[in-house]
């Protein structure tokens, strides 16, 4: 397993790709609402990160047709956008990425369309949750396994099930780079995480099941029982003494990490 360090050049190209990211999903974000054809919601975050002077991560990546994955309610992960009409308590994941000099930066969050006293709030809140305590233990010299396994606790403590299909992973110049970072794992086992690494950490949660299956576009993930789901993800970057979130929201509080 070959592991990139970064330099300081590579990495202040990623704080850019981050900081524009962090910016569009924010701004998609406050376009899911009832009524939303979620075509426009993809059109609007491309127009956004070309305005910013980046490029999109996704579009043509593997053969993916959009600027974004739209996953929604039994949709764990790379939902291709389509002409479907947001509803009102739809469970809405956005995930995307973006380019600036070549270097990536990728991030997703999960809402609830419109209804905000969905009974799936818990849902929503912790895997979000799981992604904040993950990111706290993040350091030199922290092994993978506690990552995952922080994950792993939160998550089945709270009665919800972890597909082990797909995982978070590095990033740099390409958008999906070594190690893979699982979320589930046993604490103090796996590679040590060192200074100059940028890692992306994913919890995908179901409902119901860990089992998944992969539709007939190729593409979008569902839960096998067809049960919620949530994702969320962040790009990090290791730093000497700890870590450094480069896909941090405004709306997210220093609180959170």
């Amino acid at each position: 397993m070959s592991i990139s360090i970064k330099n300081k050049s590579q990495i202040e190209n990623m704080r850019v790709a981050g900081k524009v990211l962090a910016e569009a999903l924010s701004y998609i974000t406050m376009l899911v609402k009832p009524g939303i054809n979620c075509l426009m919601i993809d059109k609007k975050f491309g127009e956004f990160i070309n305005e910013k002077k980046c490029k999109v991560s996704f579009k043509g990546y593997g053969g993916f047709p959009n600027n974004i994955c739209i996953s929604i309610n039994e949709q764990l992960i790379h939902g291709i956008p389509t002409n479907r009409i947001l509803k009102d308590g739809d469970i809405v994941s956005l995930d995307t990425g973006c380019t600036y000099n070549g270097w990536h930066a990728d991030s997703a969050l999960t809402i609830i369309c419109g209804n905000s006293n969905s009974k799936y709030d818990k849902l929503v809140k912790v895997t979000q949750k799981s992604l904040y305590l993950a990111i706290k233990q993040i350091k030199p010299g922290v092994r993978l396994g506690t990552i995952s396994n922080t994950v792993q606790e939160y998550v089945e403590g709270n009665g919800y099930y972890l597909p082990t299909d797909y995982a978070g992973h590095g990033i740099g110049s390409e958008m999906h780079e070594d190690p893979i970072i699982s979320n589930v794992g046993l604490k103090d086992t796996g590679m040590r995480l060192a200074a100059g690494m940028v890692i992306c950490i994913e919890p995908m949660v179901q409902v119901g099941t860990a089992k998944t299956r992969v539709l007939k576009d190729d593409w979008t993930v569902i839960s096998q029982d067809k049960s919620m789901t949530a994702h969320f993800e962040h790009t990090i970057l290791v730093t000497e003494d700890g870590y450094e979130v480069l896909t941090k929201r405004q709306e997210e509080s220093e609180e959170d990490f």
